[in-house]
């Protein structure tokens, strides 16, 4: 699919806010009882114009070109021809975060699962080091987690999940600040050390934490591996919790890639990496994830995700495809994934990581080929696709 740009000659699906000023950390709990009802995201900016899509549909339900596609040229070194890419020459971008704002021009957090590296990445403009954490990549860990404050409009603070050489951990940070633990002591083991993050209710966070290799942890409700944790932006368990003063809010994960949540909070749905299968679940409070809500025998590698309402996209880090999985009215899972950019066509960017959403019909991705695929010489990459239902995405030519 060919994405044709409006009046800016970037994708206009998300708008950039740069992380300015030195603003100071607020330790205090949240103090308010859970609802999981209202939507967190950062107090709304002015609705950017949206990209047009040149296309019709497909007897597939495909959205294809409305005429013989124009081929993009492929990457020369670090300029991409792609106008839905708006960060190149990245290392396995893991994480991404969305940024709010209403200039012409998208920007997002991206995160170097290897090198530690948190980027701002604007379509149009060079990517800006923010900071760089320091990170122990083995065992599938590093960066692997990135989300905004759920009141980043006032505080610009920024939360990532990341593995150090003793245990995998949540810190915070803002532009000038060095990086603060707030929550240490995650289990970190050989393998399954991959984390995510994202804002949830009443100025909370969900954690995603991974077994680190001991699945008897996931079931351990004193262990804080293979959980879903809520948490205040202190890292203190979450007031209203299924058990007071614990942070566990869901348990029996292995090696989570992704959180997501619908607009209203109302779904929350988490990734994850089996030993025998992949597995998207549906996350409910107290709840043991036993029972997926669909399972992947074939093991794609499942990454970050979005709710759009009527379906889910997940990224997969191994397939290198776009999982569409159909959402009924009561939020389950409608009927069998159909694999999307994935590199037919003349579509797909190869491996995905982190997936953040802009809204309800884009989403800001990461790319990981350099961590495994065949990476061409732009990679690795930060993409803006699209989410609506039927739709094949960005143009993307690998």
């Amino acid at each position: 699919m060919r994405i044709r740009w409006g009046r800016a000659p970037w994708l206009v699906a998300a708008c950039g806010v740069v992380l300015a000023g030195c603003a100071s950390f607020d330790d205090r709990a949240s103090g308010q009882t859970f609802e999981p009802a209202p939507d967190l995201t950062a107090p709304a900016a002015p609705q950017p114009e949206l990209p047009e899509l040149d296309g019709n549909s497909g007897g597939d339900g495909t959205t294809r070109p409305s005429a013989p596609q124009t081929s993009v040229p492929p990457p020369q070194g670090c300029t991409d021809f792609d106008k839905a890419v708006i960060a190149t020459c990245l290392d396995t971008v893991a994480a991404v975060a969305a940024l709010p704002g209403s200039d012409a021009a998208p920007a997002a957090l991206a995160g170097e699962r290897k090198s530690g590296r948190v980027l701002q990445v604007t379509g149009g403009a060079a990517a800006t080091e923010l900071i760089k954490l320091s990170v122990d990549a083995s065992g599938d860990g590093g960066l692997t987690g990135l989300a905004l404050s759920p009141s980043y409009a006032e505080d610009q603070l920024v939360f990532a999940y990341i593995t150090t050489p003793t245990d995998n951990r949540v810190v915070r940070f803002t532009k000038g600040q060095q990086a603060k633990p707030i929550l240490t002591g995650i289990p970190k083991g050989p393998t399954d050390n991959r984390g995510a993050i994202t804002a949830f209710g009443n100025g909370t966070l969900l954690v995603a934490t991974g077994d680190a290799g001991n699945p008897a942890a996931a079931a351990d409700p004193n262990s804080l591996a293979g959980k879903v944790l809520r948490i205040d932006t202190a890292g203190n368990a979450a007031t209203g919790n299924p058990t007071a003063g614990s942070r566990v809010f869901a348990s029996g994960l292995h090696s989570p890639g992704g959180l997501c949540k619908s607009a209203d909070a109302g779904r929350v749905w988490v990734t994850d990496e089996g030993a025998t299968a992949d597995a998207l679940y549906r996350v409910n409070a107290g709840t043991s994830l036993a029972a997926p809500a669909w399972s992947w025998p074939d093991r794609p590698g499942l990454a970050g995700c979005a709710d759009t309402g009527e379906s889910l996209m997940i990224a997969t880090s191994v397939a290198g495809n776009m999982q569409q999985v159909p959402i009924t009215l009561d939020g389950s899972v409608g009927g069998q994934p159909k694999a999307m950019m994935d590199g037919k066509n003349g579509t797909g960017y190869g491996r995905y990581g982190g997936m953040d959403p802009v809204n309800t019909q884009y989403a800001v991705v990461g790319t990981v080929n350099k961590d495994g695929g065949t990476p061409v010489s732009s990679d690795d990459r930060v993409v803006i696709i699209q989410l609506q239902p039927n739709s094949g995405g960005g143009n993307g030519k690998d």
